[in-house]
Parts: C-alpha cells; sequence; structure tokens
C-alpha cells in the first residue's frame, strides 16, 4: 500500500470520527417541562432514531427515548441513577419540540 493511500484512508477516518462527534455534541437550547417550567438547557441527540437528552445546572436531566416515531419513554437523571417517568409520550402535533404524557398530563419541550 502506498503512502498516499495510508494517509487518504486515515483522513476518511478522521473526517467520519469528526462528524459523527459533531453531531453528538450538545447545544444550547431552551427547555420547558411541567415540573420545571423554562429553562436554558443542553440538548444533545443521543441516537438517529430522534431520542435526545436535555440538561442544565440545577435542574434534573431527562432523556426520552423514542420507541417508535412518535412515541417514547422518558427518563429522569437524579444524581446518579435514570429513574423510568410513569406512561408513554407522544409527539405534540401543535410543536414538534414538544412530548406530551397522556396518563400524567405531563409535557416536555426543548426548543
Amino acid at each position: 500500500m502506498t503512502l498516499k493511500r495510508v494517509a487518504f484512508g486515515g483522513s476518511v477516518c478522521a473526517a467520519a470520527l469528526l462528524a459523527f462527534s459533531m453531531s453528538a455534541e450538545a447545544r444550547r437550547a431552551r427547555c420547558f417541562t411541567t415540573d420545571d417550567g423554562y429553562f436554558p438547557c443542553n440538548y444533545r441527540a443521543v441516537d438517529d432514531a430522534g431520542s435526545f437528552r436535555i440538561s442544565a445546572p440545577g435542574y434534573p436531566s431527562y432523556v426520552l427515548e423514542i420507541d417508535a416515531p412518535g412515541f417514547a419513554y422518558g427518563y429522569v437523571n437524579l444524581g446518579r441513577r435514570n429513574v423510568p417517568l410513569p406512561g408513554q409520550f407522544v409527539r405534540s402535533r401543535d410543536d414538534g419540540a414538544c412530548w406530551n404524557n397522556p396518563q400524567t398530563n405531563t409535557k416536555l419541550c426543548a426548543w
């Protein structure tokens, strides 16, 4: 194998790794939860299905894991453990950044 091919292959791998790490970086957002109200937060996509995590200093961290398009299950991080939130979350028809839980009348949004 020539040195040019090795260098090119390494560059392609580095570019792919950089693109993957950039998509996993947290971005600043504005969040809302029924319990916490509005607050500035960090939003991080956790998979290709649309699952995400929101976190902010002084607030619990929340994770919504997409189960099927438009449906998710939630978790709240309380210190060192994730606690499942009861019921299933449904994506809001009025605002795609919001998820509603009809069983508990709770809402979680990230814009």
